[in-house]
């Protein structure tokens, strides 16, 4: 995967070399409630599964996902991935930050990468992509990237036994194209 580059920070190929700072980050509890797929606790050590789980996809083709690194010190900060489904051109983003960097804009940057990335080289006509309704920070994200609210899905997922609501939005080509 090519290097995607942002002015204070990067995107590269996640490695298992990545293992410590996400578990370090995917073992906070702010961090963690705002995911789906971050147990909480995290359990000691599964992070290289993790990880070797998502290079595994990688070759799959189920998934892109990339570290997010900052150029002055190399440090991860964070994780973004796009889950494309070519037969109908269009692909699911995801992400998440370590709690130290939230607020800074790293998380919009991210994703405008990504979706520039989905668009213009994998050829998607449509990106979405979806947050906690209690989770402003992930939709407000979404909406700095251009993306349309579509609507909530009320209790449809599971976390902890408890069914929570989901919120949609989404962007397609011809919209990115005119911003």
């Amino acid at each position: 995967m090519e290097i995607l580059n942002a002015e204070q920070f990067f995107l590269r190929s996640l490695t298992l070399e990545d293992a410590e700072k996400v578990e370090e980050y995917a073992s906070d509890y702010d961090v963690a409630k705002t995911t789906l797929n971050i147990p909480h606790p995290y359990p000691k050590g599964s992070a290289k599964e993790f990880i070797a789980n998502i290079l595994e996809a990688e070759k799959e083709g189920r998934v892109i996902t990339y570290a997010i690194v900052l150029k002055e010190d190399h440090d991860l900060i964070g994780l973004i991935s796009i889950r494309p489904v070519m037969e109908h051109r269009r692909g699911e983003l995801g992400y998440w930050i370590g709690k130290p960097f939230w607020g800074k804009g790293y998380g919009t940057e991210a994703a405008k990468l990504l979706i520039k990335y989905g668009f213009d080289i994998l050829n998607l006509n449509r990106i979405y992509a979806a947050a906690f309704t209690d989770n402003p920070g992930s939709w407000r994200i979404m909406e700095k990237c251009g993306m349309k609210h579509e609507g909530i899905l009320r209790n449809h997922i599971l976390k902890e036994d408890k069914p929570i609501d989901l919120t949609f939005y989404s962007i397609l080509k011809e919209e990115y194209m005119n911003l």
